[in-house]
């Protein structure tokens, strides 16, 4: 889908302010709301937004610890790397699942309670033979950048801020 300045503008503007007004949005773009409504649904038609969802601080809701996991499988066959994803669809805890080249097969992102429901979790996931072979285990201290917005202009006119 080829993407002209205004459907970029909407675009961020959506990253940064997911609820906001379709006439404030329009206003925004410097759009009138009907079109700007018509670039909205075809943005959404056509999969470029998958989907609006609120952003909650878990350290207001209680104790909890972020884990990274990279992740080696005993077997690399189409068949074991399918199990494998389709097992961590069952996992709440997982909030993320990367299928990696070079010397991991995956990077797991994993929020718990604390370590020993994330020790827990990974007991059960190797009884549960999804193939998991090895893990190594990084515990997150602190957060200093979180899942900040897409470089949507960068990707879309395939600019890269290095050679620009």
């Amino acid at each position: 889908m080829r993407l002209d300045a205004r459907d970029l503008d909407i675009l961020r503007v959506l990253c940064r302010e997911g609820r906001i007004t379709k006439a404030a949005l329009a206003d925004r773009v410097g759009l009138s709301p009907t079109p700007c409504w018509e670039r909205l649904k075809k943005l959404e038609k056509a999969g470029v937004i998958e989907s609006y969802r609120a952003e909650v601080n878990l350290r207001k809701l209680g104790p909890h610890v972020t884990i990274f996991t990279t992740v080696e499988l005993a077997e690399h066959t189409s068949a074991s790397f399918r199990a494998f994803e389709a097992a961590m669809q069952r996992y709440e805890e997982v909030m993320a699942c990367w299928a990696l080249g070079g010397g991991f097969d995956y990077i797991l992102q994993i929020v718990t309670r604390d370590i020993d429901a994330y020790q827990r979790l990974i007991d059960e996931m190797l009884d549960a033979r999804i193939g998991l072979a090895r893990y190594y285990t990084y515990v997150v201290t602190k957060p200093v950048k979180g899942s900040g917005l897409p470089p949507i202009s960068l990707i879309a006119t395939g600019k890269d801020e290095t050679t620009a």
